[in-house]
């Protein structure tokens, strides 16, 4: 019973509105026809099923009767490329429609036409979706069919089945009436206009044709490929081929027409426009002769055609308008449609839309203004806009959504509205009479944006003069509003996963390169450009004990966010690794368990560089990565010269590693392949073009020359600015125009090395005695006096005693002692045992193990790293206070 209930009142307000339509149908004028007639129908058909979209199909007369696509509304291309040409024999809906001029509803996992079957749009729908089909009846009987796509299961109701009927006869009837437009198309009227009219003809483009209707094989003359300006042998003879020059506009009622002559048996003659091959449109007169076979079927039609557009521009002439103009501004119109479609559908960005919607509907009508907004809360957010001022759209983005904004309106209602004239406006508006003049327009066109039957936005086309919207104009923008929303919804869900894309990238690497004494550094990261602009790539500066610091740079295999994640991963167990201070071949033996570790499916390369500033050296390891560039600073560029080891993942460690002695100043330049690597470019090549484009850009900022970004006498190597510009450069020149960049991230690290002074570094050898604690506090209290850090002294020599204590306890020599002076105070003590200091709890009776209790709570960081003859204990104190005053 409760079932029973909830149905009924749908059912009844579906009949309701299904009542409205048929009214509505009565009211439409004449100046409804061709496309814009079949657009409206779809739309009107979408409407009362609640539909994702709609198709309409002539009768395509000839080599079996099938059907042609001529118009679609709300579908993607993807899928109605697969309905082009539907069998008249096939069990698909529009083809039952037209067979048996019945209603037909038909599931979605069946209606796809057998050589679109295996095309991605046959997955787009949702399970029980189905297809809905009505005839568009003629007099003579179907000569076409309109067929709907719904995401819902469910019946239509009595009512809506009825509409739908209707709509198809209105439909029908209406494309069968004319063997011509309407009257004021321009197009000649029926066949009043013989080729006896007083006013000349241009015979001179009179060609002969001969069509074959069962196989659709088309003969023509020299004087019928100089009309269309086809280069004599390029036509290949098929008649697809030349309804395809039928201007689209005219295409509908071109097809029923000579459907209709081949049903009657009669005489084919009509008028009609067409755009020829090199863009310039005309208008022809074509007459046929039906010719039957044996049976009596028909078999075959011959004709003649001939240019009438010198009649036409006469007849225009005489009535005062423009020779051509009509003809010529319609082709133009449908030319600017069809770039926009095209335009839109590789639009990726809101921006995208709002310029391609800019570049082709504002000519196409010859307005002066764009206007997109979406309705955010109370208030409409400007999108996108061209023709009117940044003051302007700000002060119309203040105005909340109620408060007398038309384009509010036509959002909330979903009805496009058309106000002709600056009085109009106010008449009808006269709460926000002022804005005509603040934007400078005078005739406005506001359409609401409707995706998947969600309003999305508004949309305005305005214009500088006075206008009277035409029938046709007026579905024309309604119809490119729906293009607009569709790609606008598209848009909006690309912008907001691109944007929580690059929230993610943001989060995953460095917020900011550290302001270390050993280096001065500059990077980029360079997103593939497609899909959400996640990848593998990563880079950082680690800052290492005693002023070393390492310089990774990775890339993990693919793209996308399961890579991203991996490389964050990979990023959090380098910081760990090093921060256990373990040699570069060492921490990218982890590296590499820690990939294979992920399955046989996860790869990636490495590089990792340590740099130390004591001995201007650095160490290198790569698995699988580009070698670095170094620079000197003459600007001579080098490669280390080591093969690489197998990328992480599928590398049997141990891995190769490289010294390298760096003169001060020179530059390190890390990189992954997507800089110097692309499906038309080889990496030994891309290297070689890096080598070129540091060669040329170096010797611009030379070491101990003034740098341009600062003031004084700083010199160049130190700034920061002068890496930023080199960044710049060399993506500037590596990467534009390169295909196939687009499918590969790209990571750049470039990075100048400082060497520390000599006067800032203090080396002492020490005995393996007791003794040697007291001379490690004389040699750090009197370093510390010369160095004027006096008030380190105390701290510094407690220090040193206890680390040198434990060593003459515990360890073995030799024994040295180092002080480092940078940002920080450096204090390490050097043995040549391997054994690891660790802090332990001492109980109240024990008399040792405090020492490092004691090292941790004075320094301010500390730790133990292993050297080529042993050990190192090192300890930091802050030269200048943090700031949080600690």
């Amino acid at each position: 019973m409760g079932e029973q209930r909830a149905q009924g009142p749908r059912t009844t307000w579906a009949d309701q509105v299904s009542e409205e339509r048929r009214r509505l149908l009565a009211e439409v004028g004449d100046d409804l026809w061709g496309i814009e007639l079949l657009r409206f129908a779809i739309q009107q058909a979408v409407a009362e099923l609640a539909g994702l979209g709609g198709m309409a199909h002539l009768g395509s007369p000839g080599h079996g009767g099938g059907l042609r696509l001529v118009v679609t509304s709300g579908l993607p291309p993807v899928f109605t490329h697969a309905w082009e040409r539907v069998d008249g024999n096939d069990a698909l809906a529009p083809a039952r429609a037209f067979r048996d001029a019945a209603f037909v509803r038909v599931s979605m996992a069946h209606a796809v036409p057998q050589q679109g079957a295996a095309t991605p749009g046959t997955r787009f729908w949702p399970a029980g979706a189905v297809m809905t089909a009505v005839p568009l009846l003629g007099p003579g009987g179907p000569i076409g069919a309109l067929s709907i796509v719904t995401a819902s299961s469910y019946e239509p109701s009595p009512g809506q089945r009825a509409f739908l009927d209707t709509l198809g006869r209105w439909a029908g009837e209406r494309l069968s009436k004319v063997s011509a437009p309407p009257p004021g198309c321009g197009l000649a009227g029926g066949q009043s206009r013989s080729t006896g009219s007083h006013l000349s003809q241009n015979l001179e483009t009179v060609g002969t044709w001969d069509w074959d209707i069962r196989t659709g094989d088309v003969i023509w003359n020299d004087a019928m490929l100089a009309l269309f300006r086809i280069e004599p042998g390029t036509f290949d003879g098929r008649i697809e081929t030349w309804t395809a020059l039928v201007h689209p506009d005219d295409l509908p009622w071109v097809l029923a027409d000579i459907d209709e002559a081949i049903r009657a048996g009669r005489m084919h003659s009509t008028e009609y426009r067409v755009c020829r091959m090199d863009g310039t449109p005309a208008w022809v007169r074509a007459r046929g002769q039906l010719l039957v076979d044996e049976n009596g079927d028909p078999a075959r039609m011959v004709g003649t055609l001939w240019d009438i557009t010198k009649t036409h521009d006469d007849l225009e002439a005489v009535a005062g308008q423009p020779a051509g103009h009509t003809e010529r501004a319609a082709v133009e119109r449908s030319s600017r449609i069809k770039q926009l479609t095209r335009a839109l559908a590789e639009a990726v960005t809101v921006r995208d839309v709002v310029d391609a919607s800019a570049e082709h509907i504002l000519p196409a009508f010859g307005a002066a203004g764009l206007l997109v907004t979406f309705l955010e809360g109370d208030h409409l957010r400007p999108v996108g806009f061209t023709g009117y001022s940044e003051e302007f759209v700000e002060r119309v983005s203040r105005i909340p959504a109620g408060g007398g904004l038309p384009i509010a309106q036509t959002l909330r209602e979903r009805t496009p509205m058309f106000i002709n004239s600056v009085e109009e406006y106010i008449e009808r508006y006269p709460t926000t009479a002022d804005l005509p003049a603040a934007g400078g327009k005078k005739a406005w066109a506001f359409l609401p944006l409707v995706a998947s039957g969600r309003p999305v936005g508004s949309c305005v086309v305005s214009f500088a003069e006075p206008r009277q919207f035409t029938g046709e104009e007026r579905n024309l923008l309604l119809t490119l509003s729906g293009l607009v929303a569709q790609a606008m919804e598209r848009a909006r869900l690309y912008d907001r996963e691109h944007t929580r894309a690059q929230e993610l990238q943001r989060g995953l690497l460095p917020r900011g390169l550290p302001d270390l004494p050993a280096v001065t550094a500059a990077a980029r990261y360079l997103p593939a450009g497609k899909d959400m602009e996640v990848g593998g790539d990563w880079y950082d500066i680690i800052p290492l004990s005693a002023d070393r610091v390492a310089l990774v740079i990775g890339d993990v295999m693919g793209h996308g966010v399961a890579e991203a994640a991996t490389m964050a991963r990979l990023r959090t167990a380098v910081h760990t690794l090093a921060d256990l201070e373990l040699p570069p071949d060492e921490l990218l033996s982890h590296l590499n368990d820690l990939v294979s570790d992920l399955g046989d499916d996860f790869y990636a390369t490495c590089l990792y560089l340590v740099y130390d500033a004591t001995t201007r050296s650095c160490v290198v390891t790569r698995a699988g990565h580009p070698p670095p560039a170094v620079v000197h600073p003459d600007g001579t560029v080098h490669f280390p010269d080591a093969d690489p080891n197998p990328p992480l993942g599928a590398a049997t460690p141990p891995f190769d590693t490289v010294r390298i002695e760096l003169p001060e100043g020179s530059l390190l330049v890390l990189y992954t392949d997507g800089l110097v690597e692309s499906s038309a470019l080889d990496v030994d090549q891309g290297i070689a073009d890096l080598a070129k484009a540091l060669g040329d850009a170096v010797p611009g900022i030379p070491p101990g020359a003034p740098c341009p970004h600062q003031d004084g006498d700083a010199p160049a190597p130190h700034c920061a600015r002068c890496l930023e510009s080199l960044c710049d450069g060399l993506t500037a020149t590596l990467l534009p125009g390169r295909q196939g960049t687009a499918d590969d991230d790209a990571a750049l690290l470039v990075v100048r090395t400082h060497a520390l002074p000599s006067d800032d570094m203090a080396t002492w050898p020490l005995p393996e005695h007791p003794k040697a604690a007291g001379q490690a506090r004389e040699h750090v209290r009197a370093q510390l006096r010369a160095w004027h850090l006096d008030d380190l002294s105390m701290t510094t020599e407690l220090l040193a005693s206890e680390l040198v204590g434990n060593v003459v306890r515990h360890a073995k020599g030799p024994i040295h002692l180092r002080l480092l002076r940078t940002d920080v105070l450096t204090c390490e003590v050097s043995d040549g045992s391997l054994t690891t200091p660790r802090i332990r709890r001492a109980a109240e009776t024990d008399e040792g193990g405090r020492g490092l209790q004691l090292v941790a709570a004075i320094s301010h960081r500390w730790g133990t790293r292993y050297t080529e003859s042993g050990k190192c204990i090192w300890t930091e104190q802050p030269l200048h206070p943090s700031p949080d005053g600690s």
